[in-house]
């Protein structure tokens, strides 16, 4: 697993042993970035489910300003930490070991906003989906002009609409899609 682009391009990232994680591949990163555009210089950038990092380490090497890491695992976690410090990587990011869940609402009594969410839950785990969208649908991480994406298998159908959020886009990479989603505009 490889950084696809930006000021760490072609540096490889670690990942744990075994089948705990799936991470996103390379070629639906690079998908994810592509769709993204200039859009990633200078955002903020919360990464869910983070896994290896690889996502929101994609963003920092993109220049997104500051990434969010939640990761409820602590071996994935210290797996971030370790890829960051591998990357040499000391600013720009914070980390939080909770449940995602957890981790929005400590962020919500922060008052953070975040341009972009990526979530990518186990695709086993449907109900994370669900509830994930629902509390940013809710909640006051986003602004008007945020974007929100989950990544999911193709078995799996997502809801076109979670409340305030709506799906704008769905891209399928081999097994896995990613589907795009933005804050409904508040009636004038």
């Amino acid at each position: 697993m490889r950084i696809i682009s930006g000021t760490y391009r072609g540096l490889r990232l670690r990942t744990l042993k075994g089948g705990n994680l799936r991470p996103t591949t390379d070629q639906l990163r690079e998908t994810l970035f592509d769709v993204l555009g200039p859009s990633i210089e200078g955002s903020t950038f919360l990464d869910t489910y983070a896994g290896t990092g690889a996502v929101g380490i994609e963003a920092i090497s993109r220049g997104a300003r500051d990434v969010v890491f939640i990761e409820h695992h602590r071996a994935a976690s210290q797996l971030i930490r370790e890829n960051l410090a591998a990357l040499e990587i000391d600013s720009g990011y914070s980390l939080m070991t909770c449940n995602v869940l957890t981790g929005i609402e400590r962020l919500e009594r922060e008052s953070e906003r975040f341009d972009m969410v990526f979530l990518d839950p186990p695709y086993e785990e449907i109900r994370e989906y669900h509830h994930t969208l629902r509390q940013l649908a809710r909640g006051s991480l986003l602004g008007p002009n945020s974007i929100v994406i989950a990544e999911h298998s193709k078995h799996i159908e997502l809801e076109v609409n979670y409340l305030t959020l709506i799906q704008t886009r769905l891209l399928r990479h081999g097994d896995a899609q990613l589907a795009f989603y933005r804050p409904a505009p508040l009636a004038q």
